[in-house]
């Protein structure tokens, strides 16, 4: 990985920190409502505004239309009388022109020649922009003005007016002050509102219920996990939630299932370790107290002391020989060695030769004082990828067993050969002893089992080499077989690690 490269967890982080949320996700029902709600509040505001935009505008119309017949009205009324335009406005007409219950209304009439006729002669003009009117048949304008320290509307008819004598066009202005307008906008926009918000609540309160029954089976989950029994890994039953969230429970029981596993096996190596360890233990304090014994005496013979010495010595070495490879062997089973091969991964190749000949190094002065015959046969140099330590670890267990079960005047070889084709580097080891069955050569990786040769050869041993070396070979991806040496008398081990990429 370069160093540019992002984390494993940098997605995750940079999706919250989308979402707004850079730190740990907060409850599921508030986010759920968060992000339903507030986007059905935007859309009911949308929707409010909308609608009071339209009612407004239905509201204009009818008041225009309204303006309009109150225009034409007075435009029935003017007429041309001994060659004048006249407006003939009754005293009642002229009243209801004048006010309304809801507001104030003002009319001028002005003739062919714009001498004004009739009305009220400050009323403001027609803008000369104010275009006219395509919703009526009729040639009328309608603008907006101030009269009087109040905006009115005011609708401008153009009149055709005409007699014997003469003809032409009268206009007439009918205006009204806008508070029935704002009193009609002001009720439609309180019972939008308050429509909308009724229609909120109500979707809120069915958003809220549906939320809650929608996460009713996670909270059932939840319940039952939480009041399960520390030692109950048993499955959970996937139909206790929607399909949705059933892959989050297969996962779950499969972790579950992992950690069964995984503590089954520390349960059954405590109980193996702490049966194999209870024997040297119990001979190592019988010795001692042997010994004890005859320093009380005080007359011990030292021949005999020196053989007692000699016996705690060696279940001494022999009980920290076993612990070492229990430990080695735990650690390797834990993971403990997983992480720590992976970051060995990416460095550079391991040469098996040099591996061999620091362990045939090590191991030389063992195979000198029993008689054994130690070579290491290499060629070309073979490399691979892993960690160091435990490949070391596992040639010194094989040479150490070959060693152990091989006995005087005979020969162990290491043999490390290169990758040909599509076959990897292989790592053998071969002695001239007693060998394994093969009926016991499956068994025999298992921890603390002894082959019945083994156990005739070294009674004392512990079981766990070949166990350490399956699972350092496991780690590094390369296959661990037992078989027969090349002279059919004794035992072979091969280990055949991966063709490079």
């Amino acid at each position: 990985m370069t160093p540019d490269a992002p984390s494993a967890h940098a997605k995750p982080q940079a999706v919250r920190a989308w979402f707004g949320r850079a730190g740990p996700l907060g409850s599921l029902r508030n986010q759920l409502l968060r992000w339903l709600l507030i986007p059905l509040l935007l859309l009911v505001a949308l929707n409010a505004v909308s609608v009071y935009r339209n009612a407004l505008d239905a509201a204009d119309i009818a008041y225009d239309r309204s303006l309009l017949a109150s225009t034409r009205a007075l435009a029935e009324r003017v007429s041309i009388v001994g060659g004048k335009v006249v407006a003939d406005v009754p005293y009642v007409a002229l009243d209801s022109f004048e006010t309304d219950t809801l507001g104030r209304i003002y009319y001028k009439v002005t003739g062919i020649k714009g001498e004004l006729v009739s009305g009220y002669p400050d009323l403001p003009p027609v803008p000369a922009d104010v275009p006219r009117s395509e919703a009526y048949p009729a040639l009328v304008r309608f603008y907006h003005a101030e009269y009087n320290g109040a905006p009115i509307r005011i609708a401008a008819l153009l009149q055709p007016v005409y007699d014997d004598s003469m003809r032409g066009i009268a206009l007439i202005q009918v205006g009204e002050t806008l508070d029935a307008r704002r009193g009609l906008s002001n009720q439609i926009l309180f019972d939008t509102l308050l429509w909308q918000a009724g229609m909120l609540l109500a979707v809120a309160a069915l958003v809220w219920f549906a939320v809650r029954l929608v996460l009713r089976p996670l909270m059932r989950l939840k319940s039952e996990v939480e009041t399960r029994a520390l030692s109950d890994l048993s499955d959970v039953d996937p139909t206790l939630v929607h399909k949705e969230v059933r892959p989050l429970v297969f996962a779950m029981n499969s972790s579950m299932g992992r950690l069964q596993s995984l503590i089954a096996g520390q349960r059954r190596f405590i109980a193996d370790a702490s049966h194999q360890l209870r024997t040297p233990l119990a001979v190592l304090k019988t010795q001692a107290e042997m010994a004890l014994r005859e320093f009380e005496r005080g007359r011990g013979d030292p021949a005999a002391l020196r053989e007692i010495v000699q016996g705690i010595a060696a279940t001494t070495n022999s009980t920290v020989h076993l612990a070492n490879r229990l430990l080695t062997l735990a650690r390797i089973e834990h993971g403990g060695e997983a992480a720590a091969l992976a970051a060995m991964a990416t460095t550079a190749p391991l040469s098996l030769r040099d591996i061999a000949q620091q362990v045939g190094l090590e191991l030389a002065p063992r195979a000198v004082a029993k008689n054994i015959d130690l070579s290491l046969e290499t060629g070309v140099d073979a490399q691979v990828r892993g960690q160091e330590l435990l490949l070391h670890e596992l040639l010194a267990n094989l040479v150490d067993n070959a060693l152990r079960y091989t006995p005087a005047g005979g020969n162990v070889i290491l043999r490390v050969t290169p990758p040909t084709g599509a076959r990897g580097a292989l790592l053998e080891v071969e002695d001239s002893g007693a060998g394994i069955a093969e009926t016991e050569r499956e068994q025999v990786f298992a921890p603390f089992y002894r082959a019945a040769a083994a156990l005739e050869t070294n009674p004392g041993g512990a079981g766990l080499g070949l166990a350490i070396v399956r699972d350092i070979a496991a780690l590094h991806g390369a296959e661990l077989t037992l078989g027969d040496a090349a002279n059919g008398h004794g035992l072979k081990v091969t280990v055949a690690f991966q063709a490079p990429a």
